[in-house]
């Protein structure tokens, strides 16, 4: 169902609470709030199949858009608040938004933006969106319909594209999709739900997650920020029983003292669902062992071709598993796109079922067309096996794609950026094992002048890299090599710079619990 439903039969329900402030916006302000929204895109010349944007922090207005471009018929893109002006002008020229809703608190690099994407008006909550929203009517459009995000993944090139999904062919905004029903049939969710969102709402997981809460008709808690004993707080406080993590967020909750964590009741959680990177097997013993088999794990991403599913009551069964196929028909296959033996290595693929709406990458046919077989099965780019019970178990990612913190990074960008600095022969970019972030970001450098492969020339390149890079992507560290490990095609060959840290790690590892 769409909010405006739930406004009728509760307008003075919380729809959403501030974690860390305790604002709320009832389910009768998120009506009336994101009729306004589609109303300005109207008076602003946006119509159905257009493309608007938003760059925002975790904010009390965020979802207030997000229904109101639901209402419009808008493709709508969530950009990260932490990307830096060229990042998020790129974004906005290739999605061709026609208007863009940020924030006073981004000031600084709005301004950047609106010199450098002068094309695409911007309106700033905190400033003049407020007002500008306030005076619209209330009233539904003549022309509702649904709308649909359209987030932005990887390219071929490191630059992002859009994973862009047709509007939906029924135009009602009323609609109960796939996410709904999973979200009620396998995680138990309903209309008293108390959800707790800690992550950046711009990530589809968030975003799509917390809006499928609000079509069911229950509360969504958003922390500002992630941290460790907030969410703990939060959960006590507001009686969580719903929730979605990364791993890392269970990394630095598990590394707060014993009497901190012994604080806080966390008994009202019925499920705590995580994601959008692998998860440490015993990182998920120690919260299944803390919070009880509340833990709910699936694999899926932004492009929408299938996932998988698993209860904590399985995974301790079958460790380290991300479960069985629960959307989609999974498929382990070669090179070749043939279906291996179970237990046999290699790459995930899903194959459609009824009802699955295809994905394409916006501006980008190549890439669409890489990512299925000749099948017409799709894959992410991961690898894995399955066992004889069909369950999934993920041994690699996308090639060279970096998980840190659950958020993905693609080294590609690091590494053009990097190369173009003069004393910098070559270079290469890889996620090394961190045991809070999952992956941190590691460059490997190629000097020019080995004699110059000095702190002083690591400082330079990170002052270089700065101006350039959202905070995530910088590297956190920068080792010199005299040559890196590429064939004479130019291929280079990055597994071997991954194994050799991660073998490096383990055997810190093994040397730290001797």
């Amino acid at each position: 169902m769409h909010p405006s439903i739930h406004a009728r039969g509760h307008p003075d329900k919380p729809a959403i609470i501030m974690a860390g402030s305790g604002e709320v916006v009832t389910y009768a302000e998120l009506d009336h709030r994101s009729n306004q929204v589609a109303q300005l895109l109207r008076a602003r010349g946006v119509g159905i199949g257009d493309t608007v944007a938003l760059c925002l922090e975790n904010h009390p207005w965020f979802f207030c858009l997000a229904w109101g471009f639901q209402r419009a018929g808008v493709h709508y893109v969530g950009i990260s608040s932490r990307l830096t002006a060229p990042e998020i002008a790129y974004i906005l020229e290739d999605s061709g938004a026609k208007l863009l809703f940020s924030s006073a608190y981004l000031a600084p690099t709005m301004d950047e933006v609106a010199a450098l994407a002068p094309q695409v008006p911007q309106l700033r909550f905190g400033r003049d969106a407020e007002t500008t929203i306030g005076a619209m009517p209330a009233d539904p459009i003549a022309d509702e319909r649904a709308g649909v995000d359209m987030l932005y993944s990887s390219g071929t090139t490191g630059r992002p594209k859009g994973v862009k999904i047709p509007l939906p062919v029924d135009p009602a905004i009323d609609q109960t999709n796939v996410l709904v029903q999973l979200a009620m049939m396998a995680y138990g969710i309903n209309e008293d739900a108390v959800y707790l969102s800690p992550a950046p709402l711009y990530h589809a997981a968030p975003l799509r997650w917390s809006m499928t809460v609000h079509k069911i008709g229950g509360t969504v808690v958003v922390m500002e920020r992630f941290d460790p004993e907030a969410a703990l707080a939060a959960i006590e406080k507001y009686r969580i029983t719903d929730s979605q993590f990364v791993p890392t967020h269970f990394v630095r909750m598990l590394k707060l003292p014993q009497e901190v964590r012994d604080k806080y009741n966390v008994s009202t959680l019925k499920c705590a669902i995580h994601a959008a990177a692998p998860c440490p097997v015993p990182v998920k013993q120690a919260m299944i062992a803390w919070w009880g088999p509340v833990l709910y794990e699936y694999y899926a991403g932004t492009e929408g071709n299938g996932s998988t599913f698993i209860t904590s009551q399985e995974w301790l069964t079958k460790p380290g598993s991300v479960g069985k196929a629960l959307s989609g028909i999974l498929h382990i296959c070669d090179e070749e796109g043939d279906e291996v033996p179970a237990g046999s290595e290699g790459q995930v693929f899903f194959e459609p079922t009824e009802g699955m709406v295809p994905f394409e990458y916006h501006n980008d046919p190549g890439k669409t067309a890489d990512a299925k077989n000749k099948y017409g099965w799709s894959s992410l780019g991961d690898v894995g096996y399955m066992d004889a019970d069909g369950y999934l178990f993920l041994t690699d990612r996308k090639s060279f794609m970096i998980i840190s913190g659950g958020v993905n990074i693609y080294p590609q960008e690091i590494e053009n950026l990097l190369i173009t600095h003069p004393k910098v022969a070559d270079a290469a970019v890889i996620g090394a094992p961190d045991p809070d972030m999952g992956e941190r970001v590691v460059a490997v450098v190629q000097p020019m002048d080995m004699g110059e492969a000095t702190s002083q020339l690591s400082d330079e390149l990170l002052a270089y890299l700065g101006p350039q890079l959202s905070r995530v992507k910088m590297p956190r560290q920068i080792d010199f090599r005299e040559q890196l490990p590429r064939e004479l095609t130019g291929k280079l060959y990055k597994r071997l710079l991954r194994d050799e840290y991660k073998e490096a790690y383990e055997k810190a590892q093994a040397g730290d619990n001797s």
